[in-house]
């Protein structure tokens, strides 16, 4: 039976160097197994990754409307099958897609997605909670929706507690990874459908064409026709508006 060496440790024992500090010695056999990150199709790089762990079902979250001063926030979720489909390769942060190739590609997310669920937060709930608030639960919300149960999740920028399976914050998200990116064509797809219908019902603001932003148009429409219901009240240029529309200033 072979010895150990003279002051060394048993794997997986501590031992104490002349120092006195204590270190905690780890089997290379307790470490996960490493997943090296090979280059995907599109933007499914990381996700891939995630798979070849065995932590997917990988699935996205985004939002849409998080800086607007009227109209809802809303929020999507995405799972993504692990194959890749040439009809998503024009996936991208929907910031930067046209209106039309966002209109061509939100069909497909949903035909394509093993699961997806969008959340709308109105304009007076998230005055109530707050936005950074309002967001968080919208994620929770959105990714409670999803069944299958993904087993990974992206959330595009910061961490969002309370989601209760692993979750990673991903900067610039929605453009390093299909599954947030097809979150963000949800949401935005959805808010803006949203905001050109508020458009028919409040008429004179330009809803449908600024989606509730705080342009200089929309400025001046709110300083001359006054604060609808779908405003939020807590914005600082909603706010020192003063006087709510009457139906006279809705009729333009």
């Amino acid at each position: 039976m072979g010895k150990m060496a003279s002051g060394a440790a048993a794997p997986g024992v501590s031992r104490k160097p002349r120092g006195g500090k204590k270190i905690q010695r780890i089997d290379r056999g307790d470490w996960p197994p490493r997943v090296v990150m090979r280059p995907a199709g599109g933007l499914r790089t990381l996700e891939a990754a995630l798979i070849r762990g065995g932590l997917g079902p990988v699935a996205g979250v985004d939002e849409a409307g998080r800086g607007c001063s009227a109209g809802p926030l809303v929020v999507a979720s995405c799972l993504l099958p692990p194959k890749a489909y040439a009809s998503l390769a024009g996936l991208d942060d929907s910031k930067k897609l046209t209106e039309n190739v966002r209109e061509q590609l939100f069909p497909i997310v949903k035909r394509v997605a093993l699961a997806w669920s969008v959340v709308v937060i109105p304009a007076w709930e998230i005055d109530a909670i707050g936005i950074h608030v309002a967001n968080i639960e919208g994620m929770r919300r959105a990714v409670a929706g999803l069944d299958p149960v993904p087993g990974y999740v992206l959330t595009d920028g910061f961490r969002v507690p309370g989601i209760p399976v692993p979750n990673l914050p991903v900067i610039g998200g929605d453009a390093s990874a299909a599954c947030i990116a097809a979150a963000s064509v949800l949401a935005k797809v959805t808010r803006d459908r949203m905001m050109v219908e508020m458009d028919r019902q409040y008429p004179g603001y330009g809803f449908a064409a600024h989606k509730g932003y705080n342009t200089p148009e929309h400025n001046e429409a709110l300083t001359r026709l006054g604060i609808t219901p779908e405003h939020r009240r807590s914005w600082r240029n909603v706010r020192e508006t003063g006087r709510v529309a009457t139906d006279t200033a809705y009729a333009g």
